[in-house]
């Protein structure tokens, strides 16, 4: 048997490997993603505040991500948007975080994660799902008296759990052609624009304007400050969760109930935090209602912050499958943030000597400039001509092959 062949029985065996993906078949490569729960800051004091709720409650968690949503989509304000604007950063930032650790939301994602029953016990089965592992090599009993269980553990911790994070979005909306007409299209100069747009479209439009986005003609335009923030999740945490907390149903501890329901052990490490904005004209749509073009843009700021913050922060970047090398390509396009010039490092997934999982670079592509797919929402009505379904990369084709992962390094 060749040195090759070796590992990839051994990784396969494991069923640690995903499933290649062809361009013509229709089954979706199974890797591990990183976990999401977004939420957004409720302020009823702003125009469409309702429908504005209700589009990013019903909106879908990014498919690159697992959805990890624990429970409610909406937080409410907690601060004074009277203050200036490096003083009312500062405030969201703690006001936020307060009721993230508050309303014990770090400790409602570990729940989550182990499927905490209504009586308190945990099991590894969505742990088994999304990391593709043996749900039987992974029973905590056993893990503890085995070295593969220990080390599945610790890798599921690393590979999973440890990439669960929470984006917290808060939004403003305004109308394009109302503030152009108050800044009487003075854009050029923002004492003018504050003087002349109104005490609550100041802030805004300063940003617009220092974004490069134009304010003009009729639409909306859409920005979102949004907090980045990690589940904290290492040795020592999970240490304490299989050793105080961890019971089963059908022989539940209550006393390990009970040291879980009292834990303060589990917390959210911010990460960051970035703007992000959605420039909708309403030429675009013709037909549209205004609520409906509202409803794009609440979608399209939301996926755009998003991209930022992987753009901004490494640990937040996902890995996205190789959809096939003819032509190089994977399922990823304008709405995760692609564009000219990006690079990918191309990644092969192994198992190390300890069991645990890592990633080996085999070489790097850049998107194909002429081939970028522009995937994000509403895109199919604003460009009719568009038949790209996948973005195209250049690069070496012959070292690699459909099912490798591909991360963003620029």
């Amino acid at each position: 048997m060749t040195r090759l062949t070796k590992p990839l029985i051994l990784i396969f065996c494991l069923c640690f490997i995903f499933s290649g993906y062809s361009q013509t078949d229709n089954k979706t490569a199974e890797y591990r993603r990183s976990s999401l729960y977004t939420l957004m800051v409720a302020d009823s004091s702003r125009n469409f505040s309702q429908l504005i709720q209700e589009t990013f409650v019903n909106s879908k968690i990014p498919e690159k991500f697992n959805n990890h949503v624990v429970s409610e989509r909406s937080i409410p304000k907690l601060y004074n948007d009277t203050l200036s604007k490096a003083d009312l950063k500062e405030a969201q930032k703690v006001a936020i975080t307060d009721y993230l650790s508050t309303h014990d939301i770090a400790k409602s994602m570990v729940a989550k994660w182990f499927n905490r029953s209504e009586q308190g016990g945990f099991n590894m089965d969505l742990i088994s799902e999304r990391g593709f592992y043996s749900a039987t090599d992974l029973d905590v009993k056993i893990a503890k008296n085995s070295e593969r269980g220990t080390a599945m553990l610790a890798d599921a911790g690393e590979e999973l759990i440890k990439n669960t994070f929470v984006i917290v979005n808060n939004f403003k909306y305004t109308d394009k052609e109302e503030v152009a007409k108050k800044a009487k299209g003075l854009l050029s100069g923002i004492s003018s624009v504050a003087s002349l747009a109104g005490a609550g479209d100041v802030a805004l439009v300063s940003d617009a304007v220092g974004e490069g986005v134009g304010v003009l003609g009729k639409g909306y335009v859409i920005k979102t400050d949004a907090l980045l923030f990690r589940l904290k999740w290492n040795d020592e945490v999970a240490g304490i969760f299989y050793n105080d907390y961890w019971t089963e149903d059908g022989q539940i501890d209550e006393e390990k109930v009970k040291a879980f329901d009292e834990s303060d052990v589990f917390e959210l490490e911010y990460i960051g935090t970035q703007m992000a904005w959605a420039d909708l004209q309403s030429t675009s749509f013709t037909k549209k209602t205004d609520e409906e073009l509202i409803t794009i843009a609440t979608v399209k700021a939301s996926d755009a912050v998003t991209a930022k913050l992987q753009r901004e922060y490494e640990v937040f970047r996902t890995k996205t499958p190789l959809m096939s090398t003819e032509p190089l390509s994977a399922k990823i396009g304008m709405k995760e943030g692609l564009a000219k010039g990006d690079k990918y490092e191309v990644l092969e997934q192994v198992i190390n000597k300890e069991g645990k999982t890592e990633y080996k670079r085999v070489g790097v592509i850049k998107v194909d400039k002429d081939q970028i797919w522009d995937n994000r929402f509403g895109a199919d009505e604003e460009n009719t001509d568009e038949t790209l379904e996948y973005t195209v990369f250049t690069g070496k084709k012959n070292k690699f092959y459909p099912g490798m992962l591909i991360r963003q390094i620029n």
